[in-house]
């Protein structure tokens, strides 16, 4: 007979499924299983990797799940350690992001509920509102079973973070796997994605057909399921523009004709007029005007096909004229065979012609700043700078708040799980542990971070695990001595009285040297370049300290909208904070 501990259990489970690193931070009641996976992983390319904070481990596993398309891991001990992982996840769950969070929880008969135990935690109910799926294995015999259930809900339907709490007397008792064996992926779940019905596709290839001037619209579904390849090749026939969302970007080249940027003018201009509408992977959330006008055209004209894996997401903010359930992927092979039979290549339109002169224009209008000789530097003057310096293929992961708008400006994105932003959650923190996940899944790909003073003042102590790992990102800090975005709005909307917003002249470039990385100060425009090869010549994960002009970076064109969605009905006429 055959027996195993449960933790060895779990770990088989982890390699099963082609898992390749568990990121996390150690403890007691872990030990069973970091030290299988020592054992354990070492045959099978299984590594646990060690973060200096739990909310940053969960990042790279977000990561981790973004680049590769695969589930990331993350595990956090009894606990402190389990709440320090949940604002990691919950980003993840904001973009619907399959990540596998194991935590280790006190023994079973010491928990559910707790009665005085020392780091005693109800976690199950915790993850509950950022998690798809949750569960308690509370007998080893449950441990295969429960692992194939967490990564099948993981990875089926709307993918998303699930929850595994792990008691210590659970992963050490014995399981004879004769009994309960560890199955491989393809015995307990699906490994081909479902195809939405054939009658609906054909409908929606017979609306795109004929129509004058369809539009495709992408979120985070198309990326997940790896769909780029029929967004372009369905946009190319129908001569389409493709607009996407602020996290779907990279699904289209973004100087491909047919791309027209998120919330541009083009992209506006396009979606306003356009006569049928094919959203894929996405829910319209408000950064996306909700799908409606202005934004959007109207909603008793204008004609609106879905797709989507997850049946709730379907008509969310915007009603629908024929709604696909299944795929993005498959869905979308399928309707391209069948567009492709109605009807011929169509040629360009004037309506594109004129998104893209509108386009065109709102990118013209950033020229002066981005080429700007001024000191303090420009934010757009960095941006540019940055985005030309790296490659078409490099891995970018953007962080803080004017910081990010800045960046959007410049930041051009060309391939597909190149971009990595906490974009429905607005999280801060995640940028440096997004880019050391990035990396250590794509080593062989130049991986940057954008990101504020403030942003990465959140786990800059991963700069560590970038240097222990062999993880050579490099960190551009757009440094503005304050929490910009919140001293913006305190400055447009609340007569400069600032309260809480502002940061002393830290040197970040000395921490990453002390650190053991390359750090550098940069306060003039034409020091930006040389800085950059510099970092990259290091061979070492990287931090530039770069100084902005704080009166501009506070202020970006897009501040004033992105203050009227967040504060609505607060700081509208009459502000009735300011009273």
């Amino acid at each position: 007979m055959a027996t195993i501990s449960g933790a060895e259990a779990l770990v088989h489970c982890l390699i099963q499924e082609g898992v390749r690193y568990v990121f996390g931070i150690p403890g007691d009641q872990c030990n069973p299983i970091t030290d299988a996976i020592y054992r354990l992983g070492r045959k099978a390319n299984l590594k646990f990797v060690t973060a200096r904070h739990e909310q940053a481990a969960a990042h790279m596993a977000d990561a981790w799940a973004r680049v590769t398309g695969e589930p990331g891991v993350c595990l956090g001990t009894v606990g402190p350690g389990v709440a320090d992982l949940v604002p990691g996840v919950y980003s993840a769950w904001a973009d619907s992001v399959p990540i596998v969070i194991l935590g280790a929880q006190n023994q079973t008969w010491r928990s559910y509920p707790d009665h005085g135990c020392t780091q005693g935690l109800e976690q199950v109910p915790l993850m509950a509102p950022i998690t798809k799926w949750q569960a308690l294995v509370n007998d080893v015999r449950r441990m295969p079973h429960l692992v194939q259930m967490a990564f099948r809900a993981a990875t089926s339907g709307r993918p998303a973070p699930v929850y595994l709490d792990l008691p210590s007397n659970v992963v050490c008792d014995k399981l004879n796997t004769e009994e309960y064996p560890i199955q491989p992926p393809q015995r307990y779940r699906a490994i081909t994605p479902p195809i939405a019905d054939d009658t609906l596709i054909q409908q929606a290839a017979e609306m795109l057909a004929k129509a004058k001037f369809p539009l495709i619209h992408t979120g985070g579904g198309v990326l997940r399921s790896g769909a780029w390849e029929p967004v372009r090749k369905l946009a190319e026939h129908l001569s389409a523009p493709v607009t996407t969302s602020l996290g779907s970007r990279g699904t289209m080249p973004e100087d491909h004709p047919l791309c027209l940027i998120p919330a541009s003018l083009g992209s506006i201009q396009a979606q306003n007029t356009a006569d049928v509408i094919l959203h894929v992977g996405g829910r319209m959330g408000d950064l996306e005007g909700w799908g409606k006008p202005p934004f959007w055209g109207d909603l008793n004209s204008q004609r609106f096909i879905q797709i989507d894996i997850e049946p709730q997401s379907i008509g969310l903010n915007r009603p629908v004229d024929l709604a696909l359930v299944g795929d993005a992927g498959s869905t979308l092979n399928a309707l391209l065979k069948a567009v492709k039979k109605k009807t011929k290549p169509k040629k360009e339109t004037p309506q594109l012609r004129e998104a893209q002169q509108f386009q065109q224009a709102w990118l013209d209008g950033w020229k002066e700043g981005a080429h700007s000789n001024k000191t303090p530097i420009h934010p757009l003057r960095l941006m540019r700078e940055v985005r030309e310096f790296f490659p078409r293929n490099a891995i970018c992961a953007v962080d803080g708040g004017t910081t990010a708008v800045w960046a959007f400006y410049q930041n051009r994105i060309y391939e597909p799980r190149t971009f990595l932003w906490a974009a429905d959650s607005g999280h801060l923190g995640s940028g440096v542990p997004f880019a050391v996940g990035a990396k250590i899944a794509r080593p062989d790909v130049p991986v940057y971070c954008i990101t504020g003073d403030g942003s990465f003042g959140f786990n800059a102590m991963e700069m560590e695990t970038a240097r222990r790992e062999n993880a050579p990102i490099t960190v551009i800090i757009a440094n503005d001595c304050c929490w910009g975005m919140i001293k913006g709005g305190q400055k447009l909307v609340y007569e400069e009285r600032y309260c809480g917003v502002d940061f002393s002249d830290a040197r970040y470039d000395k921490l990453a040297q002390a650190l053991g990385c390359y750090g550098e100060r940069v306060t003039r425009p034409s020091q930006i370049r040389p800085a950059l090869k510099r970092a990259a010549d290091s061979g070492l994960p990287a931090v530039l300290d770069v100084i902005v002009d704080q009166e501009v970076h506070l202020v970006p064109p897009d501040l004033v909208l992105l203050d009227s969605i967040w504060m609505e009905g607060c700081n509208a006429a009459g502000s009735v904070c300011e009273r």
